[in-house]
Parts: C-alpha cells; structure tokens; sequence
C-alpha cells in the first residue's frame, strides 16, 4: 500500500518517522484499533506499544473518550467561538498545578512550543533562547537547530528552508550538563530556556534532579523564563508529569498528547504575569481558528477526569513497563547483546548500548542496526514499537500480564537472530 500511497503523498506519509526509513521495511496501514492492539489493512493484529506516540493512556476505543467524542461532534466539530468545555478542561488541567494559573490552547504540540517561546521573548524583551541537543520541541524554524562541535554553541539550521537568521539566536546546550548551559548563557542575551525535563525524544533520557534544579536557578540569575516542554511526559510520566518526580516549577509548561485524548491539541500555561502578556490582554500575538475546538476539548476532558479519578494506575503502569524492560535486559545478557534502559511511569525507552546514555552524544553512541533488526522481527511477531530507536514506547492500561510475557517470550525467541 505504500507505494500506492506515495503516488499521492509526499513519501506516503504525513509524518517522516512512519515511513519507516530508520528501520527498513514497509509501513503497516492500519485499519483500526482495539484497546492495546491494532489492525491493519490486511487484518494483521499488532501488540501497539506506541499508542499514537502516547495520548492513548486508556489505550484504543476507550469508551469514555468515544462517547464523549461522539456526543461532541452531534453538537457540531467547531465553532471557530468560546465554548464551555474549554473552561471546564482548563480548570482540570490548572488544578493539578499550583504554579500555573492560566492556559491557552491550540493544535499541536509544535504550536505550543513555538507560542510559548514566542510569549517568553515579549516577556522578557530578549531574543536568544537556549535549547539542548537531542530534545525535539517540534518543527518551528528557531527550533530545527543541529549541535556544532562545542558543547554550547549558536546553532546552524538542521533542515533547508530555515535561514540562518532564524536560528542564530538558538544556543545549543548538552543534556544533563549544567556547564554547558553557563557558557550558553555567558555567550548570548537569553531570554527562556526550554527543554524536555523528560526527554522522550532520544528514546528515554530523564534529566537529573540537580541539574534541572541548577537550570532553575541559572533562569532566575539572569532573568529567563524557564519553559518546560511536556508534551509527552504531561500525563504519562505521572499524573503531574515531571513536577510529582522533581518539584521544580518552570515559568511555562507545554502539555499535548494526552490533554486531547487522541485528537489534535496543544497548551502552554504558565503564571498570570507572563501569560497576560498574550493577546487580547496584551501584546503578544497568537491565534488559532481552531484551537479549543469542542471535540478536542471534550476527549481532552474525559481523559484527564477519568486519569485524576484513577490516580493509582501509574503504579500499575511503571510496574508492567519494569518488568518488560527487565526481563528483556536479561534475555539480552544472556544473548550477549548490550541493553539499557529508563522506565518514568507510563514510558519506557531502551538502548543497545553498553551503558545507560545521559545525553544525546551517548544516545547515539547505541546500535540503530540492532534496534532496526529489532524492530523487523518484533513486527513480523505481532508488536508494534516505535520505528526509530529515537523515540519513546508506552504502555496503557488495557494491556495485561499476558500482553508483557507475550511480548517477553517473543523477545526470547528473536534475541539470538538479531
């Protein structure tokens, strides 16, 4: 089918990861999906370990989340005007947080970043920002910046069509490494930093406590705002995403993924200060005709109601992704195959690489070709992973202790071939 595709599309895909250029092969197209699997055009059944890349926590199909979907779209799928369930998913998100006291939506989690970035710079009426290698905020042209040699650096555009202009006052930081971001800091005029405080964009790379309590500090010194981007950790690393494990508040949060339930959607939130400074309340330009847009908000809200009423389930979820994560460790040892790995709630992300990465230098340091032979023999078993050994795998709560020694025993059977 994907031939038939990229008649028509570009690469036959919407998105250039599911093309599956990382890992060979050709893309499945999936037809439907079913709690914690999916099915194809063929009717070939997949154990779906990436959950469209995370939102689905309840996994595909969830009752609540389609009837509340389908009870939206009856009324009508937008109004391009106010709407009471946008008010009503704002409170439930900004409850959670102490720090943030209001939210503004759009469409995706690159529009999140791009805003909240945008806010941050009239805020602070500076212009350089620094982000961190390995960290993917989206597509925005500031943000498609490639590391030069140094560990803090000005940044070069990573993608034609981006002119240099744009990302000269994007500084370049390394993970986990709070002297990178001094000399950063010392080099230009920064008005935010941001950064994933749970990287899941280099498979799994949690940041360290200290460091990202030092970035606080770094950010108050010199009078920066602190965005952190949770996009994919909001909600699926715990129910607060990053702020339950280190307590660190950022000046803005980014949340996506999960807040929309499947559908498309994007937040940046932050204290009223900074968040004022957005139009109609001040200068700061934003917009969106569709942001807000009722069914988004109404999957968004049936999906953090139903997390905030069944707060337990991270428990259950981070002990499945445990035990997957460790029993593969041991049929990899046993094979001779180096393998490490980060379990944070939900998610999970594992390297073949003889020592557990704190950056993205050490991410790359790990075999793509063992994970790409991986991937080829997992799918022709029946489970879906990620087609990049860049990205993070979830786990959602339909899927049971037969999913994962399932799961488990096909490892077993694929590790000595690859």
């Amino acid at each position: 089918m994907i031939q038939e595709a990229q008649k028509y599309i570009v690469g036959g895909v919407n998105s250039p990861v599911r093309a599956f250029k990382s890992v060979g092969g050709k893309p499945p197209f999936i037809e439907r999906g079913e709690g914690a699997y999916i099915y194809d055009t063929e009717n070939n059944k997949y154990l779906d370990y990436i959950q469209s890349w995370g939102p689905l926590i309840f996994g595909h199909c969830d009752n609540d989340i389609q009837e509340a979907i389908i009870e939206a779209v009856k009324k009508g799928v937008s109004f391009g005007a106010p709407t009471k369930v946008e008010i009503e998913l704002a409170k439930e998100v900004l409850e959670l947080f102490p720090h943030l006291d209001l939210i503004r939506f759009v469409n995706s989690g690159t529009e999140a970043t791009m805003s909240a970035i945008r806010l941050a710079r009239g805020y602070t009426g500076k212009d350089d920002i620094i982000k961190f290698k390995g960290c993917y905020h989206g597509h925005s042209d500031s943000l498609l910046v490639s590391a030069g040699s140094g560990a803090a650096t000005f940044g070069v555009p990573s993608s034609p069509g981006v002119p240099k202009d744009f990302t000269k006052h994007t500084l370049l930081a390394n993970y986990n490494d709070i002297n990178s971001v001094k000399e950063a800091f010392e080099k230009g005029n920064v008005g935010c930093v941001i950064i994933e405080p749970i990287a899941g964009n280099m498979s799994l790379v949690p940041g360290e406590k200290e460091f990202l309590s030092e970035l606080r500090e770094l950010c108050d010194h010199y009078g920066a705002v602190l965005i952190f981007d949770e996009v994919m950790s909001g909600f699926r690393a715990s129910l607060r995403g990053s702020y339950d494990i280190y307590k660190i508040k950022a000046d803005i949060v980014t949340f996506g993924k999960v807040i929309g339930g499947g559908m498309p959607v994007g937040a940046f939130a932050g204290c009223k200060e900074i968040m004022e400074m957005l139009s109609p309340v001040g200068p700061v330009y934003q917009a969106g005709t569709l942001s807000g847009n009722p069914v988004a908000m109404s999957a968004g809200l049936a999906t953090i109601k139903k997390l905030k009423q069944n707060p337990e389930i991270y428990k259950s979820l981070e002990e499945k992704a445990k035990k997957l994560m460790s029993e593969m460790k041991t049929i990899s040892q046993e094979n001779g195959i180096n393998f490490n790995y980060n379990v944070i709630g939900s998610m999970f992300g594992f390297f073949f690489n003889p020592n557990l990465p704190k950056n993205f230098d050490e991410v790359n340091a790990s075999d793509t070709k063992r994970y790409a032979a991986f991937h080829n023999k997992m799918l022709k078993e029946g489970f879906y992973f990620a087609p990049s050994a860049y990205e993070t795998g979830f786990i959602c709560t339909v899927m049971n202790e037969d999913d994962i020694n399932s799961t488990i025993n096909a490892y077993k059977k694929i590790a000595k071939e690859i």
